[in-house]
């Protein structure tokens, strides 16, 4: 890749981390603009220089450019950020794709999802409906332990980017870097996608934990052993395992296992306590990526014979309205085994 600088950003997707990542990069100076699927809000965010339903708080800089036409948001983009839920994904990339140029553009996912039907990451999806154009693009992947409130308040935060081609992750890294917001370059891709999908099941199971009264102890053996279980799943798609003990790795899965900020962890929460999915959703403003990416990472391990049962018991309580203490009691009645073997089971 030629090492060219990156003179627009358009960032697809106006919920809390789009808008983070669209302040953040306003705010240190980059032309950015940043769209969003509904106009309407889309006009009430630049009027208001807000984001008040998933981003309140936070002023947005004056020269943060808001764009209703995606056509218009995308045009002349070196890099486009894709910050939309894993089940809009296609639609919107599909959309924006015939305003491409073929110019090598940098087309990244900052999504931790794998959508349900094709069981592809959100880079295989892309490179999919790219079909034969796909040479003109580098698909790479934002992801790491990053609430997105913390990030707009400028809070110290660290991530990884990954391409196949390490140029290309380089100059997403130097785009992205302020006092405040560090990027390390991989060229992992999958196993950095696997790691921010995965990370969400287990959230989910930790806060079932913890709103089932469990303690410190049990959220430890879940972050340990949800991590055997990602690493797993990784390692058959072709993943580096030392991917998993990465910033994408185990910084996201502890982050979001335990921080109160964190979705999914609060949809296991509102579960663990006694409520069904649909109320624990209907609870919510925003989406908890874990509740979709549980059905499709299910079907996934069950394509690639991958054990995972945690994954499975999760799959269950959100799907199959298992009672959450029977679910524990059968993860601690399966057979005993060695901690670390080669299957890392």
């Amino acid at each position: 890749m030629r090492k060219a600088e990156i003179n627009k950003t358009a960032v697809i997707g106006a919920g809390s981390w789009g808008t983070a990542l669209a302040k953040l990069l306003a705010d240190k100076g980059e032309n950015v603009v940043l769209w969003g699927h509904r106009p309407e809000y889309i006009a009430e965010i630049e009027r208001e220089r807000e984001n008040s339903r998933y981003l309140p708080g936070f002023s947005l800089p004056a020269n943060l450019q808001l764009e209703k036409d995606l056509a218009v948001a995308v045009r002349d983009a070196d890099c486009v950020l894709m910050v939309v839920p894993s089940h809009g994904y296609r639609q919107v990339f599909s959309r924006l794709l015939p305003s491409l140029q073929n110019n090598q553009t940098l087309l990244v996912s900052a999504v931790k999802g794998i959508e349900i039907g094709t069981r592809q990451t959100m880079t295989e999806l892309m490179i999919h409906e790219a079909g034969t154009r796909a040479e003109d693009f580098h698909f790479g992947v934002l992801s790491g332990p990053s609430f997105a409130k913390e990030v707009a308040d400028r809070q110290p935060t660290a991530v990884t980017v990954a391409f196949a081609d390490l140029d290309a992750a380089r100059a997403v890294q130097r785009l992205f870097a302020t006092d405040y917001f560090r990027a390390y370059t991989s060229t992992d891709v999958v196993g950095l996608e696997i790691s921010g999908a995965m990370k969400n099941v287990i959230a989910i199971a930790a806060g079932i934990s913890d709103g089932l009264g469990f303690g410190l102890n049990t959220r430890a053996a879940l972050i340990t052993r949800g991590l055997a279980e990602i690493t797993r799943m990784g390692v058959a798609m072709g993943a580096q395992p030392f991917t998993f003990s990465g910033l994408g790795g185990l910084g996201d899965l502890v982050l979001t296992c335990t921080g109160s900020l964190s979705r999914n962890r609060t949809v296991g929460l509102k579960l663990g306590e006694g409520k069904n999915l649909s109320t624990a959703l209907f609870e919510m403003t925003m989406v908890a990526e874990g509740v979709k990416t549980t059905k499709s990472c299910y079907n996934l391990a069950a394509h690639l014979g991958v054990e995972m049962p945690i994954l499975e018991q999760a799959y269950q309580i959100l799907y199959e309205d298992k009672d959450c203490m029977q679910a524990v009691r059968e993860l601690f009645q399966r057979d005993l085994k060695e901690e670390l073997d080669e299957t890392l089971a």
